[in-house]
């Protein structure tokens, strides 16, 4: 709006007013005064004290400007990061692997303007004892464009359900059916491990149905010592019998009731 007063009426118009087209209370506009301070002059133009903050980062060091300008006009923005699940068995967090897996994304061609769908192949160590929900991020190897900066891409370990085992933490469950008779007296358990082992576990006590049976040693292994594991953790499912003859209710009320 000054510009357009001092383009028509020159600098004598914009210092001391000219009549408005419609009247009202005041009738002419404020003639404009220069307030000599530059520094205001710098911080309404660039938002700032400083008009050359964006070239530098807070340690002062310089930073390196994307083509188009800066803030807000052309300035280069990240994508959002793109999520994906990596299903993982329980062998494999075991024993820990290396999985590849190809991705499809946009590249940019030389000429800076167009662009081609390219495969990449990334590359994932999975470490023994990693979790679910654990994050792998791979930085800026999303859809690359023009003042775009490529997203970043993560995977996220989710545990495949196992045949015999239920992850608890660090811990394995596992469950084992018997019959109320070796509840009663006693059993062995056999468990195959997720490494091949072949476990034949003494049961002395009597199972009840909130009885668990810890075997120290024989979980995951631990992400910060993979020599150390968690427990394996057995619970019980008791069969009961459909019925009995009247010999075996004799017997069992001699031995179980007073």
């Amino acid at each position: 709006m000054k510009k357009g007063i001092y383009d028509k009426f020159g600098e004598e118009g914009l210092k001391g007013g000219i009549p408005l087209e419609f009247g009202g209370e005041n009738p002419w506009t404020v003639g404009y005064v220069f307030h000599n301070n530059p520094d205001k002059v710098f911080r309404e133009f660039f938002g700032g004290d400083n008009p050359f903050a964006e070239f530098f980062a807070e340690d002062g060091s310089e930073l390196i400007v994307p083509f188009g300008g800066l803030r807000g006009r052309g300035a280069m923005k990240q994508d959002p990061p793109v999520v994906r699940d990596l299903y993982l068995s329980l062998e494999d967090l075991f024993y820990g692997c290396t999985k590849k897996i190809k991705v499809s994304r946009r590249v940019m061609n030389e000429d800076g303007q167009t662009s081609t769908i390219r495969e990449k192949i990334l590359t994932i160590d999975v470490q023994p004892g990693w979790r679910q929900g654990t994050r792998i991020t791979f930085e800026k190897e999303g859809d690359q464009g023009p003042n775009v900066i490529p997203a970043d891409i993560t995977f996220v370990v989710q545990e495949k359900l196992h045949p015999r085992f239920k992850r608890a933490n660090d811990n394995l469950a596992y469950v084992a059916t018997i019959p109320l008779g070796k509840a009663l007296i006693g059993c062995t358990v056999g468990v195959r491990t997720l490494d091949g082992r072949q476990l034949n576990i003494p049961i002395n006590d009597i199972v009840d149905p909130r009885y668990c049976k810890v075997v120290p040693g024989e979980g995951m292994p631990l992400l910060q010592d993979p020599q150390r594991k968690g427990d394996l953790l057995i619970y019980f499912d008791i069969s009961f019998p459909k019925k009995l003859t009247p010999d075996q209710k004799r017997l069992l009320k001699s031995a179980l009731l007073p």
